[in-house]
């Protein structure tokens, strides 16, 4: 029942991802009154779907301690599917806020975790880089870098497909002296753990697109401004594009011929295709869809959800975290000032 075009956008997606994935089988939930004719028309996701009753929608702009209280909203009754092991993890195009306080509290993190991270896919120069924390935690310390490292570590081999991703903590410079006392204490412990090998340092924000590393981890803060600048620029060169090949008769003409390139262009920039962040570190797999995507947007969060599921992203985080000796495991977390955690707006 989330997202702008909801709940026809969620089930043409699940029509693109029940092609997809054959032996996939979906939990739909929502207002059977709405739902259950629309799915009706849809052949495949009707052959893949359950499809169960939630009386209550929690609505885009409601806050995350109001959406907790509402017990049989179709966001709720999704995330105890997951907690209790009915389902193996969750897509929603709804209120981001909510999903990340229903998915914190109701599926729990992980025992070795101390906080979840929100991590998502953007395109580099180099190829699909992934991006943690981008704002389920403003404030972290040196123990929450590392965790975000080992399970952005275990996302990239499940989701990317790579073998050996590369790693580095975003920062203000290179040198090791850059940064304040958190960053290099963890740069410290990645060095010596079983990441080692694979961590490149300290990159600055022009490597996010450069795609100098796989994997770039800072707090959620920081994470969350570099999302929003590189959605905006990428915006921007949409626009001027537009405004270039528009501005003239030469100018249309060249349009024409450039079409070709342009249209390889638009398809390496579609943000469909980097659809889907992901709530890392819990008992079970919390994706979230943007709310303004189309079918193809929400079939990729679906996607993601299954890679995660297939691949077996959760023994990998935990096999990541077992792995760090103990003199490479970070320090116990200190007990920063309370802030309130920032969503992604995803």
């Amino acid at each position: 029942m989330g997202g702008d075009g909801a709940p026809e956008m969620v089930l043409d997606g699940l029509e693109l991802a029940a092609e997809r994935h054959p032996g996939a089988r979906f939990l739909l939930v929502g207002e059977e009154s709405r739902v259950g004719p629309a799915l009706a028309r849809r052949r495949r996701a009707a052959a893949a779907c359950t499809l169960r009753h939630a009386p209550e929608v929690i609505g885009g702009e409601m806050k995350p301690t109001l959406a907790l209280r509402m017990r049989h909203s179709s966001m709720r009754v999704a995330i105890d599917a997951v907690a209790s092991g009915e389902a193996a993890g969750v897509v929603s195009a709804g209120n981001t806020g909510a999903l990340m306080a229903l998915a914190k509290i109701v599926v729990k993190t992980l025992p070795e975790i101390d906080r979840p991270a929100l991590a998502a896919i953007g395109p580099s120069a180099r190829g699909d880089v992934v991006l943690l924390d981008l704002g389920a935690n403003v404030q972290c310390d040196t123990r929450n870098l590392v965790e975000f490292a080992v399970m952005g570590d275990a996302f990239a081999r499940a989701v990317l497909g790579l073998t050996a991703p590369t790693i580095g903590l975003l920062n203000v410079g290179t040198e090791e002296m850059k940064g304040d006392e958190r960053l290099r204490q963890a740069a410290e412990v990645l060095r010596e753990s079983h990441i080692g090998p694979n961590f490149r340092g300290f990159v600055e924000g022009n490597d996010i697109t450069a795609g100098t590393v796989d994997v770039i981890v800072t707090d959620g803060f920081t994470g969350n401004i570099a999302l929003k600048t590189g959605e905006g620029a990428l915006k921007l060169m949409r626009d001027l594009l537009r405004q270039v090949f528009t501005s003239s008769v030469p100018a249309r003409l060249g349009y024409l011929l450039a079409r070709p390139a342009l249209d390889r262009l638009r398809e390496w920039m579609d943000p469909r295709r980097y659809n889907g962040a992901i709530l890392l570190g819990l008992n079970g797999v919390v994706v979230k869809s943007h709310g303004g995507t189309d079918a193809l947007g929400f079939a990729h969060a679906v996607d993601v959800a299954m890679d995660m599921v297939t691949h077996g992203f959760q023994e990998r985080i935990r096999d990541g975290l077992a792995r760090l000796s103990p003199a490479a495991a970070p320090p116990p977390a200190a007990t920063p000032p309370r802030l309130a955690s920032a969503g992604a707006g995803r």
